[in-house]
């Protein structure tokens, strides 16, 4: 019986922490669709993942029969990770659907149980014509192709989380002008959407609303204090590729250095992840490669770029290097490269080089390698992105009595 006991055990843990693990790659989940497997688990075990996110990370989960929500706060705003199309293409969203998607969502709040794509762009469109917004530069009028494509964006955007479920018609044919789409409302997933402290309509102050919206009450005593610290170092630890020390601020650096052992050891009991401690931070690696959304290496131009560039930039960390200069070395080394059939061919094309350092510049800063502004002349690599150097090992051959060094990849 003992073994039993043991085997039962495990597999509790195990499924507790796929659950776990669910809820961090996907804080949305709906108990249907291709997710309804991980909905589960995560249902089942609400009572343990509920106790364990509000402990130590102040995080709320909500469960209804449609969904489950882990309420992540932030107060950083981070622009590497954009909400991007769910077409194959996956281009980042731009200021104008962003604004679409929240107009979107205040018409959906009052409409009724179904809505077709037509109604709902005409009822966004009224918002957009609001002259307090349409002083910042937004327009929206469904007279052009590409408004009516970012319009249909949004909508596969509510499709994907679960907000609208489609019940007849194709989004293509709202885009060709030549046909309309039914959807369902889910009003209960929409009202899991907001993860705010405050309710957005108690905010009377049009100051910093953005920052009303996540305000969290200082705390007043020593052990909410503590709390407070425990919960902001353990988010980043969860959802930060890397936490830097000198990142920190004074308190957090020192309540890190007496518990650093424990707040890993407890990340890792229950989510899996595996703590990289180096003398400049802490990155908790994840052995199943799942909770990433940013990988590299790649594949593809693209990511052999990225890879180069970490390269060059790992001997020069904390120094800043021209972007020119990167752009100078891939014009260089793109002739190479494309004769060899290793990136595609438009790598040669005059100002090539822009977009592809750009993209990698987009993907290290996203993955806290380096540290750099879209559209500033200068990019700081940050400690981490040692790993990618390139270092001189000494190899001994079987019998050689003499070394011979050899370029290898750490």
């Amino acid at each position: 019986m003992t073994a039993l006991n043991d085997a039962l055990i495990a597999s509790r843990i195990a499924e507790q922490r796929k659950a776990a693990r669910a809820l961090l790659r996907y804080p949305l989940l709906r108990s249907s669709g291709r997710h309804r497997d991980l909905f589960v688990l995560v249902a089942k075990y609400q009572q343990e993942l509920r106790e364990w996110f509000d402990r130590e990370t102040g995080w709320r989960l909500t469960t209804t029969s449609e969904a489950a929500r882990l309420s992540k706060l932030t107060t950083v705003a981070d622009p590497t990770y954009p909400a991007t199309e769910v077409s194959g293409s996956r281009l980042p969203f731009g200021r104008r659907r962003y604004v679409l998607t929240c107009l979107a969502l205040a018409v959906l709040e009052r409409c009724d149980q179904q809505i077709t794509l037509g109604r709902l762009a005409e009822q966004v469109m009224l918002g957009a014509a609001d002259p307090e917004l349409a002083a910042t530069g937004i327009t929206f009028t469904m007279e052009r192709r590409d408004e009516r494509s970012d319009m249909v964006a949004v909508v596969r955007l509510l499709l994907e989380i679960g907000v609208l479920d489609r019940v007849a018609g194709e989004e293509q044919a709202f885009v060709n002008t030549s046909g309309d789409v039914l959807y369902d409302v889910r009003r209960r997933t929409l009202s899991m959407l907001s993860t705010s402290t405050r309710g957005p309509s108690m905010l009377t102050d049009a100051i910093d609303r953005c920052a009303a919206l996540t305000y969290e009450t200082p705390p007043a005593t020593d052990d909410l204090r503590n709390r407070r610290i425990r919960h902001r170092l353990t988010r980043v630890l969860l959802d930060e590729p890397v936490l830097y020390y000198d990142q920190l601020a004074e308190d957090e650096l020192a309540y890190l250095t007496g518990q650093r052992t424990a707040i890993c050891r407890r990340i890792t009991e229950f989510t899996g992840l595996i703590a990289e401690v180096r003398a400049e931070g802490i990155a908790m690696v994840d052995p199943f490669d799942d909770l990433t959304d940013v990988r590299m290496p790649e594949i593809g131009t693209d990511g052999h770029v990225t890879l180069l560039i970490a390269e060059r930039l790992s001997g020069s960390i904390g120094s800043p290097v021209a972007v020119a200069d990167l752009y100078a070395m891939v014009r260089e080394l793109a002739e190479e490269f494309t004769r060899q059939r290793v990136w595609r061919a438009g790598a040669t094309a005059p100002g090539a080089e822009t977009a592809l350092v750009t993209t990698a510049l987009h993907k290290l800063t996203a993955l806290r390698l380096v540290r750099h502004t879209p559209g500033t002349d200068w990019v700081t690599p940050l400690p981490a992105i040692a790993r990618y150097g390139v270092g001189e090992p000494t190899v001994t051959e079987p019998g050689a009595t003499k070394t011979t060094p050899t370029r290898k990849r750490r």
